[in-house]
């Protein structure tokens, strides 16, 4: 429950950032272009703080950076507001994004230890209640618009409540990571732990390359669905905002959906056909002439992306458990790059071919996804994970998991003595 309010209190803070954007666009000065550059500066320190949160969560632990993170988040999300010019608005974002940064890896990596706690997949509904979060921001900032607050106040009333939120919560936070133990172990492997070690590095690497194909699309569909049905199939601007809606609510859907799915057929399973999925959705996007067609295609692509980035972050982090906060910083790191080159990478395209034509890159992508999903089947990515990529506690050679093992064998010895 503590990493579902850090998830929801993440999803806020940004959020109300998003929503105040306009007035504070207004406020200093600035075109659409210009705030462009300064999104990606947003961006950057978002990265930095990623690489630095990692490391620091493997070594003093999630209670200690998670509550950290987001009072740092609260305490800096006034700042923008407080902007006059671009150059104050660029160093505000540099710093907000760094303790973004901060916040999103940490809770992840809790996150990943919290699911091998749990003994089954739960990061896909952690990731949608992240979306609840961006709810509770529109509302919080209609109404402050509604009283006429300056953004600066709104998004200090906010920020404070956020700092009570995570130092409250803090103590709920698990106090370490779980111990690893199993047949997976280097001991009974007999593998070298330098050997290992490359491999693990490795495969955090090719999961990271597949998040940033993965989340450069979602990055691609944020900005230009929209676009999309208003430039290609001529809808009015009203018609044309539910692309995005459709696409926003198919993710949210299929992420509190992901989990039960995850743990009848296995993460791999989610990632092969919801990259494909998503391939069949933008195809249809890109080579419909028909609103219902783009109206679907978003769905698809939507619903096809929902279950893809958490079961990659939960993979790094399931790689090597003792340095989950450094896999998960690259994994994320590079996916947030990827979100940030998205809508960036088809703009470039529509100089050369039509939009939705552009949008043949993202079906590349998905279908790239989904022929290299198998990474998740290699190695020990996961103590106990089946063919299948299921995950959960370590497995007997029985086929029983390892708490219902040691139950079994309590209940055989007891047996014996009576």
């Amino acid at each position: 429950m503590a990493t579902y309010v850090y998830f929801v209190l993440y999803g806020t803070l940004l959020g109300t950032w998003v929503v105040h954007i306009p007035a504070i666009e207004e406020r200093v000065g600035i075109s659409h272009a210009a705030l462009g550059g300064l999104l990606v500066v947003l961006g950057l320190g978002a990265f930095v703080g990623m690489q630095v949160a990692g490391p620091l969560t493997d070594r003093l632990g999630a209670r200690t950076v998670v509550p950290v993170g987001g009072a740092l988040c609260g305490t800096t999300l006034f700042l923008p507001g407080l902007a006059h010019d671009p150059w104050t608005l660029a160093a505000a974002l540099v710093v907000f994004g760094f303790c973004n940064g901060c916040l999103d890896v940490s809770m992840n990596a809790h996150a990943v230890h919290v699911e091998k706690a749990y003994g089954r997949p739960v990061m896909s509904g952690f990731h949608a209640t992240f979306s609840v979060g961006g709810v509770l921001a529109a509302l919080a900032g209609a109404g402050a618009a509604s009283a006429g607050l300056p953004p600066a106040a709104a998004m200090a009333a906010m920020g404070a409540a956020g700092v009570v939120v995570a130092l409250t919560t803090a103590r709920a936070l698990l106090p370490a990571a779980p111990a690893v133990e199993g047949p997976d172990s280097t001991e009974e492997s007999g593998t070298s732990p330098a050997v290992e070690g490359r491999g693990t590095t490795g495969r955090v690497w090719l999961l990271a390359v597949l998040a940033l194909m993965v989340m450069l699309c979602e990055g691609a569909a944020n900005d230009w669905s929209a676009l999309h049905l208003k430039d290609v199939l001529g809808a009015s601007a009203g018609t044309a905002a539910f692309a995005y809606g459709t696409f926003a609510a198919a993710m949210t859907i299929g992420r509190l959906l992901a989990d039960r799915f995850a743990t009848r057929f296995g993460s791999l399973a989610i990632l092969r056909h919801g990259a494909a999925m998503a391939a069949v959705g933008i195809t249809l996007v890109a080579l419909g002439p028909w609103m219902w067609a783009a109206f679907t295609g978003w769905a698809l692509f939507g619903l096809g992306l929902s279950g893809c980035v958490p079961q990659l972050f939960s993979a790094a982090g399931h790689a090597d458990p003792s340095a989950a906060g450094a896999s998960v910083s690259r994994v994320a790191g590079l996916g947030y790059v990827g979100m940030l080159a998205g809508p960036a990478v088809i703009g470039w395209l529509t100089h050369v071919v039509a939009l939705n034509h552009a949008f043949v890159l993202l079906t590349l992508l998905c279908a790239t996804t989904a022929v290299g999903a198998g990474v998740l089947r290699t190695g020990s990515d996961r103590t106990g994970s089946d063919r299948t990529g299921r995950t959960g506690p370590a497995a007997d050679p029985t086929g029983r998991t390892e708490p219902e093992a040691d139950h079994t064998r309590h209940t055989e010895t007891a047996a014996c003595r009576h």
